[in-house]
Parts: structure tokens; C-alpha cells; sequence
């Protein structure tokens, strides 16, 4: 499209220059240093994971003896030509079933350059592909180490539509006052979203036979966040609104259309020398106009979203975390069974909401070996793919996982 061309350069310009640094990074001990600034630094990260349920199918067929389709390598650089510009990339490959199913991909890749920096303010602007700021773990959910458990609350972190909600390509603006009561964070950033993959396509359109594309149109996105200068204390406000219309292919089925998702979330997290408590609220407001004269295709409604988690560092090393987390995709049909009946009770009113209890045990082995595990207990289906999961009469209301994962840094 056009009006990517701009955004596009950025991207593929950055990453162009990450990579020729990798080829001269064994030359990195004759390089200058800017003052104290590395010119060149790298970075990665491998884990393999192991899912498994007794029903119904997550991260691949996981309701035999299980799936190892859950794997996640990345390589990660970044370049500081000088003090105010820098260059960050990342190379994913992901395996996570079938709607990710491996092969390497640009997560993302921009341009940062600062304005200001000082000791009680910084003001800067970044250009390219950029993880979106929403939430206390989305710009960070890439990376094993950075999550509290190896699945994220899936009320809010959706893993069926990660791509949608992981990166944007377009231009951010972020700044940062530091005070001695406090620090405050703000990002507010206009791009375009990631559609071209099957997750967001059935999540959207709720089926891939249907011929026309999805175009990503201008989005917003924005960040507010307060933190302690001892960290005791964080707060943070998300907005954003994810603008998609759908091109209809010649003969098809489905008209022009549009899709909206507004989500608004509001965080908070008390941290203390051993235990953290953190709790997310989100409100999502879905919006489809046009497609065709199917009612399915012309809706509005609001979903709820909350988690509270604990963490709890009992011994060097070791974190126990318990986490009860629940969704439901219409605050105004929390049952589902509206949405059921007006299916004709072909889709299940369990697919409208998910209750999970989750128990977890992480153990960090060495500051570059982490082995985690965890168990959920699940009532409802709403955050299933159905890519992994085809027929959506054959969901069990009832269902339990339980995963581990082994990950590696350097």
C-alpha cells in the first residue's frame, strides 16, 4: 500500500543496517565507544515449550499426548550511530499451532531518535515497526523472561490474535518526567496494524473461506504510566483503536466492511521485597459495519477483561504465582446465552467467556536458564483459536493445561 511506503523504509532500513552490524560484529572490539554508549549490541533468546490438555487443543493438538508446537527463537540487535539515534530490531521465529507456525519474521524494527534527555526529563520519537504499549506486559511479551508466567492472562494478552496486538507500523511519540515522588511514562503512537496472517483473518471475518483481503487503516495508541522511584507503586492507563476494512475480491460473498476494537485498560501493581500483586481491567468495544446483511456481520458490543495475579519469591531464584483471570466478550451477555440462541445453539454460549485459575512455579536456574511450569483450570472456551480448534460444536466447557517451559538468553 502507498501509504505504508514511508513506514516501510524505516522498518526495512533499520533492519538493514542491524544486519550489516552482524556481519562486522566480530569486529566490535575495534569499533569507538561513544562515551560510555556501545556502538553495537546483541542479544537473543530460544525456548521450547510443552503443552498439554485434556480437552480441547492449545498451542497445537494438545488433547493426546500433548504438543510440543510452542517454541520461540529471537535475535535481537540494536546500533547507536550517536547519542540521540539508535536502531532496534527483532527476528522472531515462533512456532505456537497452527496459526503460528514457525518460519522468521521481522517482530519489529524502528528508528529512535531523542530530543531530550536529561536526569528529570526525556522526549523522543521512534519511526517503524513498534511493539504497542498497552497493558503492563505487552511491549514486553516477546521475550520468556519478561512474562510472569509462560502464558500471559489471555483476557487481555489474546495469544490468538498476538500479531494484531504485538507490533504497529507507523511513528510514536514517547516521553518521561522523573521526579522524587514519582515517574511518569507516556507514549501515544499513530500506525498501522498487522492483518496479513490466519489468526486475525477468522477472528475478524470468523472464517477463511471468504476471497478479499484485509487492509490495515491508521490506528491509535497510547500509554500512561506512574511508577514510585522504588518501584513500590505502578499505575497505567491504555487506550488504542484498531482501525481494519476488508477489500472484497470480485464475485464475493461478503460486501466492503469495516472492523473497530477499542479496548481501555487499567492497570495496577504493588511490589514488596518478596511478593507483587497485579491486577488488569479492560473494557473492548467491537465494531463491525458493512460485509453483508448477516447480522453477525453488523454488531457492537463491549467485552470485560480482569486478572488478579500474585507472585511470590519464596527462596533465591524461585517464584510461585497464582492468578485468577476472567473474560467475557459481551459485559451485556455474560453467559452467552444470547449469543447462543441467536446462533440457533450451534455455537456454544461457553464460547463467550473464559474463567481461568492459574498456578505456576518458575525456577531461574542461572541468570540465563529459566525452566517454568504451570497448571490452568479453565470454564469456558472464548480464548481458543479456532485454528486449532476447526469445529467449535466439539469445545469442552470444562477443560484443563498444564505447560513447561526451558528458556535461554544471552
Amino acid at each position: 500500500m502507498s501509504n505504508h511506503k514511508f513506514f516501510d523504509a524505516a522498518l526495512f532500513g533499520s533492519a538493514a543496517l542491524i544486519l550489516i552490524s552482524l556481519t562486522e560484529s566480530s569486529l566490535a572490539e575495534e569499533q569507538p565507544k561513544l562515551g560510555n554508549l556501545d556502538l553495537f549490541k546483541l542479544n537473543g533468546f530460544l525456548s521450547q515449550g510443552y503443552i498439554k490438555t485434556d480437552k480441547n487443543n492449545f498451542f497445537g493438538h494438545s488433547d493426546n499426548s500433548g504438543s510440543f508446537d510452542f517454541r520461540e527463537i529471537g535475535l535481537t540487535a540494536s546500533l547507536r550511530p550517536s547519542p540521540k539515534l539508535q536502531l532496534s530490531g527483532q527476528l522472531l521465529h515462533r512456532r505456537a499451532g497452527v496459526g503460528s507456525a514457525g518460519g522468521i519474521r521481522i517482530d519489529y524494527g524502528f528508528l529512535d531518535y531523542n530530543f531530550i534527555n536529561t536526569p528529570s526529563t526525556e522526549l523522543g520519537v521512534r519511526l517503524g515497526r513498534m511493539k504497542n504499549p498497552f497493558g503492563f506486559y505487552n511491549d514486553t511479551r516477546d521475550v520468556p523472561f519478561t512474562r510472569p508466567t509462560i502464558l500471559l492472562p489471555q483476557s487481555i494478552y489474546f495469544d490468538r490474535t498476538r500479531n494484531l496486538a504485538l507490533a504497529s507500523d507507523g511513528a510514536q511519540l514517547y516521553g518521561e518526567s522523573r521526579a522524587d515522588w514519582g515517574n511518569i511514562t507516556a507514549q501515544f503512537g499513530v500506525g498501522f496494524p498487522q492483518v496479513k496472517d490466519r489468526d486475525t483473518e477468522i477472528s475478524i471475518l470468523r472464517s477463511l473461506k471468504y476471497q478479499g483481503d484485509l487492509e490495515t487503516k491508521p490506528s491509535y495508541i497510547g500509554r500512561i504510566l506512574y511508577e514510585q522511584p522504588d518501584g513500590k507503586f505502578r499505575f497505567a492507563v491504555s487506550g488504542a483503536q484498531a482501525n481494519v476494512d476488508y477489500d472484497p475480491a470480485n464475485n464475493d460473498i461478503l460486501q466492503a466492511g469495516s472492523f473497530r476494537f477499542s479496548p481501555l485498560i487499567l492497570s495496577a501493581q504493588y511490589n514488596a521485597e518478596r511478593w507483587s500483586l497485579t491486577s488488569e481491567y479492560a473494557l473492548r468495544h467491537t465494531q463491525w459495519k458493512g460485509f453483508s446483511n448477516n447480522p453477525a456481520f453488523r454488531q457492537s458490543f463491549t467485552g470485560e477483561s480482569f486478572y488478579l495475579q500474585g507472585t511470590y519469591r519464596f527462596y533465591p531464584g524461585w517464584e510461585a504465582v497464582l492468578r485468577y483471570d476472567m473474560l467475557f466478550n459481551n459485559k451485556k451477555d455474560r453467559s452467552g446465552k444470547k449469543y447462543a440462541a441467536q446462533t440457533g445453539y450451534v455455537r456454544p454460549a461457553h464460547s463467550q467467556y473464559a474463567r481461568d485459575l492459574t498456578i505456576g512455579l518458575r525456577w531461574n536456574v542461572t541468570p540465563a536458564i529459566m525452566l517454568s511450569t504451570e497448571y490452568h483450570r479453565v470454564n469456558g472456551t472464548a480464548w481458543l483459536s479456532p485454528l486449532d480448534n476447526p469445529d467449535i460444536t466439539q469445545f469442552e466447557k470444562n477443560w484443563n493445561l498444564f505447560a513447561v517451559q526451558a528458556s535461554y538468553r544471552f
